[in-house]
C-alpha cells in the first residue's frame, strides 16, 4: 500500500532548521539581558511601617552598595554617584513634603492702568485774559490796526462766555494805494473809520491735543470756535468831497465769527492767534457832490435832504487776525477725578 505524503524536499527542511536555531540564540540573548538587569537593579521593598524603599541605584558602582547606598542617599542627600536620581534630575533641592499644600491666589491683582493722558491745563471755573493786537486782512484801502483786550469765564472745560474790547481811533491808516488813485483819476472809494468795538462772546473748545518740536519739546494746544454780537462805533472818511463835509461817529450792531489755535507755553500761560470776522451795516459817503446849497446839506442840518450820505447801508466784513497772549486766571488747579 502506497502512503499519500510526499517527500519533503532537504532544502526546505535545511531552511526550516536554519531559521528555528537562529530564534532560540535570540531568545537566549535575552533571557540573559534580563537576569543581568534583575541583577543590577533592585525593586525589592525593605520591611517597614508605611514606608516603601525603593532603590534605582546600581549595584557595583563607585558610589553606594545596594540598600546602603540607598540609606547614604536620604540622609546625607547623595553624593558622589550613589545619590538618588530622582533628587539629582531635581537639581539636588531640599526634599519637598508630601503632604505640604502650595499656596493658592485668594484674590485677583487687578490695577487700574489710565491710557489717556489727563489734560494739561483745565480751564473750567478759570478766568482767561487775552491781551492781543489785531489787523484787517481783507482792505486795501484802510487799515484798521486795534488793540484788543479780551475776558472770559470758563464755567466747562470748553465752553466760555466774554467780552472783547477793541480800540481803533489814532491807530488806522488810510493806504496810499486809495490817496493816489483819487489824485490821480479823480475816482475815489468811501471807507470807513472806527473809533471802537464791543462784543459779547461765546467760545467753544472743539479739539485739542499736543505735538512735538525739534524732537525735544512737547506743546499743548486747543483749537476753539467763537462767536458773538456787540457794537462799533464808525464813521464814514470824507474822500469825495472832504472840503465841505464832517461826519461824526455812530453806534452800529455788529456781530463777529471767527476761530483759533492757542498754545500753551505754561499751565497759565499761552500764545493764540485767531481770525475773526466783524460784520455791521455801514453808512457810507455819497458818490457824488450835489450843486448850490444842497451841497451843505449834511445829517442833521435843518435844509431838505442829506446829500452827504448813499440812500441805503452797505454790508461791510472787517475780517481781523488777532496775535497775542492768554493768562489763565487762578495760576493753578486740581484734578478731580470720578471715583
Amino acid at each position: 500500500m502506497r502512503s499519500s505524503h510526499r517527500a519533503i524536499p532537504n532544502s526546505w527542511a535545511a531552511t526550516s532548521a536554519g531559521a528555528l536555531a537562529v530564534a532560540l540564540i535570540a531568545s537566549a540573548m535575552a533571557s540573559g539581558t534580563v537576569a543581568a538587569q534583575d541583577a543590577d537593579m533592585d525593586f525589592t521593598q525593605e520591611g517597614g511601617e508605611g514606608g516603601a524603599d525603593m532603590d534605582f541605584t546600581q549595584e557595583g558602582g563607585e558610589g553606594g552598595e545596594g540598600a546602603e547606598g540607598g540609606e547614604g542617599a536620604e540622609a546625607g542627600g547623595g553624593g558622589g554617584g550613589g545619590g538618588d536620581i530622582m533628587d539629582d534630575l531635581a537639581g539636588g533641592g531640599g526634599e519637598v513634603e508630601a503632604g505640604a499644600e502650595r499656596p493658592t491666589r485668594t484674590t485677583e491683582a487687578r490695577e487700574e492702568i489710565f491710557a489717556v493722558q489727563q489734560i494739561y491745563a483745565l480751564r473750567i471755573n478759570r478766568v482767561e485774559l487775552a491781551p492781543s493786537a489785531a489787523f484787517t486782512l481783507n482792505d486795501p484801502f484802510v487799515s484798521h490796526s486795534a488793540v484788543s483786550l479780551g475776558l472770559n469765564y470758563w464755567w466747562t472745560n470748553v465752553l466760555a462766555i466774554g467780552v472783547n474790547f477793541l480800540w481803533y481811533e489814532g491807530l488806522e491808516q488810510e493806504s496810499d494805494l486809495n490817496f493816489f488813485i483819487r489824485r490821480s483819476t479823480r475816482l475815489a472809494v468811501p471807507v470807513s473809520a472806527y473809533q471802537f468795538g464791543a462784543h459779547l462772546n461765546f467760545t467753544y473748545v472743539p479739539l485739542y491735543g499736543k505735538f512735538a518740536m525739534f524732537n525735544e519739546f512737547i506743546f499743548q494746544w486747543d483749537a476753539y470756535i467763537v462767536g458773538g454780537v456787540g457794537l462799533m462805533r464808525t464813521r464814514p472818511v470824507p474822500v469825495v468831497d472832504p472840503e465841505v463835509r464832517r461826519f461824526d461817529f455812530d453806534v452800529r450792531i455788529a456781530f463777529n465769527l471767527g476761530i483759533g489755535l492757542r498754545v500753551f507755553v505754561t499751565r497759565w500761560l499761552a500764545i493764540f492767534g485767531e481770525i475773526r470776522n466783524y460784520m455791521y451795516l455801514e453808512q457810507l459817503e455819497a458818490l457824488e457832490v450835489a450843486l448850490g446849497e444842497q451841497r451843505f446839506n449834511g445829517p442833521g442840518d435843518d435844509l431838505e435832504g442829506n446829500t452827504w450820505v448813499q440812500d441805503s447801508v452797505a454790508f461791510t466784513s472787517n475780517v481781523t487776525v488777532h496775535l497775542g497772549l492768554t493768562i489763565f486766571l487762578p495760576f493753578d488747579f486740581e484734578y478731580r477725578l470720578p471715583r
